[in-house]
């Protein structure tokens, strides 16, 4: 990701080195929703922080420092049940208005 080592799920980022000026060194960028990344904010914020730049994204910033390995783990684990849900939700969302397209009758000239 723009120069950053990442490691993606279905094509998806699922995380990488923030490497944005606005993040702080040491800093890992992490694929979550937006109900999850509240309460990690919320309930560690000396470990989960995030920036103005990345407010309108699905993530979290995670200083690398604060954060135990079996935290990551966990982490990483919902990072992908999150990126596996929205592709099953979209490939559903595509097969869904294909289906619909093939009912719809043609215009007639």
């Amino acid at each position: 990701m723009y120069g950053s080592p990442a490691l993606k799920v279905h094509g998806r980022l699922l995380t990488c080195l923030a490497i944005h000026k606005s993040a702080e060194p040491g800093s890992l960028v992490l694929r979550t929703d937006f109900d999850e990344r509240a309460a990690l904010l919320a309930e560690e914020p000396e470990t989960y922080y995030l920036t103005d730049h990345y407010v309108n994204h699905p993530i979290v910033l995670v200083r690398l420092s604060r954060i135990r390995t079996d935290q990551l783990r966990d982490l990483l684990r919902s990072a992908s049940r999150f990126i596996t849900t929205h592709e099953r939700q979209r490939l559903s969302r595509r097969s869904t208005s294909r289906k619909a397209a093939k009912r719809r009758p043609l215009a007639r000239e």
